[in-house]
């Protein structure tokens, strides 16, 4: 039986519009499933929780939604016998949903969900972090550090930010938060220990960014393949100078992963972050608050996902 977790309100209301579709394509056919509804945030967390708690028959878990959703979906699991994840994309284009047909081809989603050819294996990440208690969160494609955090948490609570939505100009209000937030920003001194092993020292940290689902740049046809290899990229933005970090809000923002003055990639298993003061945490877009340490390391091949 397939399991829907659906979040009716990702995307200014495309989640609803889009779970429709899927649902007159399950009648069609004939499909046996059951559909959860989230109403307010934390709910696809429990939900989860509840479909997985006890070990019994194999599991399919589909989820309908952004970025947030998912990553509500994968803190709330327990990995207990076979589980079986499909994710149908309902917010707007990001690292996450990379891989996936994109929310208009709800048709092709349905089949490629009904009619699996194939199952991959994804890597996930864990961020562990607080002073008094120790916190450890999943995420499943991004976890971020300083300005990429601070723009999330100011997307989260922004008034228009449905209103630009429904208007296809989400990229355009996340560069002028961006903006924003490198207006406020303060650099920091840190340092970062990868694999154990590699110390790396930065005076002026405007954002550390952990991608988990890699591009394959040797195998890759197009830009949406990734690689799942059971290491992160690491991209740091460190200058002295403020407007030095301009284009490279911009290829943040856009999405795009590049090497530039100004900006130090690197790629790893695991890795620490110890900076002079905190700074806004995020996991796939969702806020944890401001941290000052974090560790961070992948999990390989730990998710069974239906193939795209």
């Amino acid at each position: 039986m397939y399991q829907f977790i659906v979040n009716p309100s990702a995307g200014a209301g495309r989640g609803y519009r889009i779970w429709k579709r899927l649902e007159h394509q399950l009648e069609m056919d004939s499909r046996e499933y059951r559909v959860f509804f989230t109403e307010h945030q934390g709910d696809a967390a429990e939900i989860a929780k509840v479909l997985t708690a006890e070990r019994d028959d194999a599991k399919v878990i589909v989820i309908v939604g952004g970025e947030g959703t998912y990553n509500e979906v994968l803190n709330g699991v327990s990995f207990r016998g076979l589980l079986t994840f499909g994710y149908v994309p309902a917010g707007f284009r990001n690292a996450l949903s990379k891989g996936f047909e994109s929310f208009w081809k709800v048709n092709c989603q349905a089949k490629r969900i009904l009619h699996p050819k194939y199952y991959r294996m994804l890597d996930y990440g864990v961020a562990t972090f607080g002073d008094e208690e120790i916190v450890s969160r999943r995420f499943a494609g991004r976890c971020g550090i300083g300005l990429d955090a601070a723009i999330c948490h100011n997307l989260l609570c922004c008034p228009v930010r449905n209103q630009m939505t429904r208007l296809h100009l989400t990229k355009i209000l996340r560069f002028g938060l961006g903006l924003k937030q490198l207006f406020l920003a303060k650099p920091t001194k840190g340092y970062i220990l990868l694999d154990g092993t590699q110390k790396v020292e930065f005076n002026h940290i405007y954002f550390i960014t952990f991608m988990v689902r890699r591009e394959d740049k040797k195998k890759r046809k197009n830009s949406e393949l990734m690689n799942d290899d059971g290491k992160m990229t690491v991209y740091i933005g460190n200058s002295a100078r403020k407007t030095k970090m301009i284009p490279i809000l911009r290829d943040l923002v856009m999405g795009v992963r590049k090497k530039e003055r100004g900006i130090r990639v690197f790629e790893c298993n695991e890795a620490e972050v110890h900076l002079a003061r905190p700074l806004a945490v995020h996991m796939d877009g969702e806020s944890c608050m401001c941290q000052q340490n974090l560790v961070v390391r992948c999990i390989p091949k730990r998710m069974r996902m239906i193939g795209s």
